[in-house]
Parts: C-alpha cells; sequence; structure tokens
C-alpha cells in the first residue's frame, strides 16, 4: 500500500495514456461483455481501475467487474469450480508459484502472442505459456546507511557479526529467507537444505522475526532492525515513505517475484480476458504500476522516466542474472520447509 500518485508521477503516466490507447485497439476490437477480474485490493486493484479500466477500456464494450480477495481464496474457488462448464472469474491474479500449481492442475488456459499480442514483448526470463506476467521484481537486500557504513554485497553480510541483534527475517516469506540462506551455504534454488543450518547460525545471533512486511518496515523506521532481506518494490515504496532504508543487489542474483494473470479454462468470457491481459500491459498502466509501487514493468518496450529507472528498473547486466524459483522443488517441498520454519527456527 502507497499514499497515492503524487502530481509528477500521474503527469508522467498520463503521458503514456494517449499512445497507449492507440496500440491497443485492435486487441480490444473483437471482445465486449463483462470480464471478472479476481485481483488482490488496494492500489493494486485502484491503478488497474483507473489506468487500464477507465484509460483503455472505458469505450471498449468491456464491463469490467473485480473479485477481490487473496489469491489463496482464487485458487480455492478455482479447485472448486474446476468441473464447470463456466467458472466464476475471466482473470485470476496470482503469484508465479500460484499461477504453476493452478497449471499444474491443468486449470489455466494456454496463452500465445495470437491471443495476447504484447506478450512478444515479454523478457525471456518471464515468460511461460500459461500466464502473462503483469509487473516483477527482484530480491535485494535493505539496509540503513546510518548503521551499514559499507554497502552489502551478498546475502552473507547479514551474517556479519557487527549486526549480531539487528538483522530481521519476515515470518510470511519462510521460503525466500531460506532460499536466500542456501545460496550462500553450498544449496541453491533446487535445494534449500544447506540453508538451514545456515539460518540456525543467525537465530544464536539474535535474529528478529517479524510477522509481515509492514511489520518490517517499522522495525527498519525505528531503527530496531537495520538490514534485512526484502523485495526492490517495497524498498522503493519504503523509502518513499520516508524510511531510511537503501537498496543493495545480492552477487548471488536477483531471484524474482512476478505478479501474473492468468485465464481459467473455463472463463465465460475469454476474448475479453485476452484483451484485458494485452491492456495491462500497454505503457500507461505499466508506468503506473512503476511510479506507484515499484514493480518493473514485463514489456521490455515501455520506458521509463530514468531517475525512476534507476530505483525500479535493473540494467542489462542486472538481467543476465536474473533467477527464477523452482516452482517444481517449491511445490514438493513447501509443507516441509514450513514445518522446518515453525518448529526449528521459530520455535
Amino acid at each position: 500500500m502507497t499514499n497515492g500518485i503524487n502530481r509528477r508521477q500521474f503527469g508522467l503516466m498520463a503521458g503514456a495514456l494517449v499512445a497507449s490507447t492507440a496500440l491497443s485497439t485492435t486487441a480490444r476490437a473483437a471482445a465486449t461483455g463483462r470480464v471478472v477480474v479476481g485481483t488482490w485490493g488496494g492500489d493494486y486493484q485502484n491503478l488497474q481501475q483507473q489506468f487500464i479500466v477507465d484509460a483503455l477500456l472505458k469505450d471498449s464494450g468491456i464491463n469490467v467487474v473485480f473479485d477481490t480477495a487473496n489469491d489463496t481464496v482464487r485458487k480455492t474457488k478455482m479447485l472448486a469450480e474446476r468441473r464447470l462448464p463456466r467458472g466464476s472469474m475471466d482473470i485470476a491474479c496470482l503469484t508465479g508459484q500460484g499461477a504453476y500449481e493452478m497449471n499444474k492442475n491443468g486449470l489455466l488456459e494456454e496463452l500465445d502472442e495470437k491471443k495476447v499480442p504484447n506478450l512478444k514483448f515479454v523478457p525471456e526470463a518471464l515468460r511461460n505459456n500459461y500466464s502473462a506476467p503483469h509487473i516483477y521484481t527482484g530480491r535485494v537486500i535493505l539496509y540503513n546507511p546510518k548503521f551499514v557504513k559499507t554497502p552489502p554485497t551478498s546475502y552473507a553480510d547479514l551474517w556479519d557479526p557487527q549486526y549480531a541483534g539487528k538483522i530481521g527475517v519476515i515470518d510470511i516469506q519462510y521460503q525466500t529467507t531460506i532460499e536466500s540462506a542456501a545460496m550462500i551455504s553450498g544449496g541453491g534454488l533446487d535445494n534449500y537444505e544447506p540453508g538451514k543450518e545456515k539460518l540456525l547460525e543467525l537465530k544464536k545471533q539474535g535474529v528478529k522475526i517479524y510477522p509481515t512486511n509492514e511489520a518490517m518496515a517499522q522495525a527498519m523506521q525505528t531503527e530496531e532492525c537495520v538490514m534485512c532481506i526484502m523485495w526492490n518494490a517495497r524498498g522503493y515504496m519504503w523509502k518513499k515513505a520516508g524510511i531510511p532504508v537503501e537498496i543493495a543487489v545480492p552477487k548471488e542474483g536477483l531471484v524474482l517475484y512476478v505478479s501474473d494473470m492468468c485465464v481459467p479454462k473455463n472463463a465465460p468470457n475469454k476474448e475479453a480476458a485476452y484483451a484485458y491481459l494485452n491492456a495491462m500491459m500497454e505503457p500507461g498502466p505499466q508506468k503506473a504500476f512503476a511510479a506507484t509501487m515499484g514493480y518493473a514493468p514485463t514489456n521490455t518496450t515501455v520506458k521509463l522516466d530514468p531517475d525512476l529507472a534507476k530505483l525500479v528498473d535493473y540494467t542489462e547486466e542486472q538481467q543476465k542474472g536474473f533467477l527464477t524459483q523452482n516452482m517444481e522443488y517449491l511445490a514438493k517441498t513447501d509443507a516441509s520447509l514450513q514445518d522446518w520454519w515453525n518448529k526449528s527456527f521459530k520455535g
């Protein structure tokens, strides 16, 4: 959640909408009717309303209805409706892992450039055949420069004894925290086991465990915590909110978080769903999410304001180090990872 869009950001985003409207006309032409978008609420939904629905689809004949809930609710609903000829959603907004799970269950429509033309502009690291990547960000290290004089370069820097008792991790991010620890202790994206022993070392140093991202933000604000692992987009929003953090890219590489949009196989209005997905990848909406929430565009033709790009986008060299989580590995091990986290790390 953010405090909204300032006047300069609005001007930058609005300027892109003229071109966006022209570019998306063809994709919208054949689609009409009601389209139900299952989505998260807050700024995520508000920006879709403002920069996709109101700016690009207003006169298209498509009537957008938002179904607001978390992605667990959406996944449960899709599984419950799998045998119905017509489900209740045309589009499901899911995390990358959630989209993978639903596709493994055979619930998602295959997507390609014929259905969603803007998919041709998606970077290779974000591509699959079952979802349209909406926005993405990389996993980084956030630190308070008042206490961390030398910018960190590796996840290993969180284990530096001089910061003992001032490092924080987030309960709901148990997967990515174990993964980060594994990346500096002989494991990797398909082997988290070495990360467990590494995290137990951090536990002995007095690591603080916060329940949510928001609780971590408060800890960084009060200087209770001086360094943490976090998503780049969160770092951008925290800086905007006046929290004293800087962003460091770990040499281990940028593991990506991707927010996907998917079309269920039993979606009632698939043509309108494809038109919506194509519109959300136009420059206007992509710039809006970058300026407001700090996420990088998934459309490679989108050019951000240089000052904004430095904070939320990635150089060609950094893109070479992009890493994506092993979804198959996580699907098999998630329950045991959470069990270890709760009993051995938190206990």
